[in-house]
């Protein structure tokens, strides 16, 4: 009775328990590898010959008819495994340019990787019409590099602070004018052109549309050697979001750390190009995803976008074949159509 005299009694209540980052990004990870799991299952069995997900399964295990078993494992699989690949590397490679540049809008076309690329991909394409396949993606992976090295050097050219010396803002907006000037090149050459560039069209799309063992074959020692040199560079990435004072202070070479960033950045995105075109924003939304999951810490957010990434690029393929089969609709054609206005959100939020 006295103690309800004197006053009500404050009762403490205990505060909800928040899960840790690292169990978030363990739960999350968890979550996207079942989730590319079902995904692959769905689409090793959808198409012009649709395929029972047990008969998936079976062909899998190495069981069933021969027919089953070469539909899945020779045309499906390898598709599977190129929309996988191209996809983490994007993400990864938007990640790592988002980090260095500190600019939430960054992505591989912002340093013109995607228009070096398509612009070199169509004059391959004019100069050798009978050249092997297996060649334009390397002509691709040539003008992916050239763009990025032009950006490089111009970036360097006007800067004024030294060589070695790039700045963030800068890299951007000469990366914004170096490729508004190499898809105007790639549009005149376009409408300059012949007939005969249905190849060039629809690798420019972004499709992994006749992915093949030896496809996969190329691109596996390129994410083998890029993706876990990116989660190693998740330490230099966190120092180089500081800023440039806080980063030097900390004794790192800002200059020689954002150089071997962004070569790793440009690798990913021109190596995906080989193996699936120019996939439009996958780079920009991937990791914006990670960064809402998992936060900012790039040893968590690196291997979330690329799953992110991986699954992303999984699920567009598959809806362009599954929906006006045998008819199929690129999967840059779904990655456009969600990443654009998720762009024009961005740009509205960040005013």
């Amino acid at each position: 009775m006295a103690g309800a005299a004197g006053g009500a009694v404050n009762v403490r209540r205990a505060a909800p328990l928040r899960p840790s980052p690292a169990a978030r990004t363990l739960s999350a990870g968890i979550l996207l590898l079942l989730l590319l799991a079902v995904l692959s299952v769905l689409a090793l069995g959808v198409g012009a010959v649709r395929t029972p997900p047990a008969d998936v399964l079976g062909a899998l295990r190495s069981q069933g008819d021969d027919l089953t078993r070469q539909l899945v494992l020779e045309l499906r699989l390898p598709r599977v495994l190129t929309a996988m690949l191209t996809g983490a590397m994007f993400a990864a490679s938007g990640a790592i340019l988002q980090g260095v540049i500190r600019n939430p809008l960054a992505s591989p076309d912002l340093i013109g990787v995607g228009a070096g690329a398509g612009l070199a991909a169509t004059l391959f394409l004019l100069a050798w019409p009978g050249a092997p396949a297996g060649g334009l993606p390397w002509a691709a992976l040539t003008g992916a590099w050239g763009g990025f090295g032009l950006v490089l050097l111009l970036s360097k050219e006007w800067s004024g602070l030294g060589p070695g010396s790039l700045h963030p803002v800068r890299l951007a907006l000469v990366g914004v004018a170096v490729a508004a000037a190499l898809g105007a090149a790639q549009q005149l050459v376009l409408v300059r052109a012949p007939d005969g560039l249905g190849a060039a069209l629809s690798f420019l799309t972004g499709t992994v549309y006749g992915a093949d063992s030896a496809r996969v074959a190329r691109l596996l020692p390129w994410a083998a050697l890029l993706l876990p040199a990116a989660l190693l560079l998740s330490r230099t990435l966190d120092v180089l979001s500081l800023g440039d004072d806080l980063a030097t202070s900390l004794g790192t070479r800002v200059g020689a750390a954002r150089l071997l960033c962004l070569s790793v950045g440009v690798a990913l995105a021109g190596a995906a190009v080989t193996g699936a075109g120019i996939l439009g924003f996958v780079g920009l939304l991937a990791p914006h995803l990670a960064r809402l999951l998992v936060g900012g810490k790039h040893i968590r957010l690196l291997p979330i976008a690329m799953l992110l990434g991986a699954a992303l690029v999984l699920a567009a393929d598959t809806l362009g074949r599954s929906l006006l089969p045998p008819l199929e609709i690129p999967a840059g054609i779904f990655t456009t159509l969600v990443g654009a206005p998720y762009f024009l959100y961005l740009l509205r939020k960040t005013r």
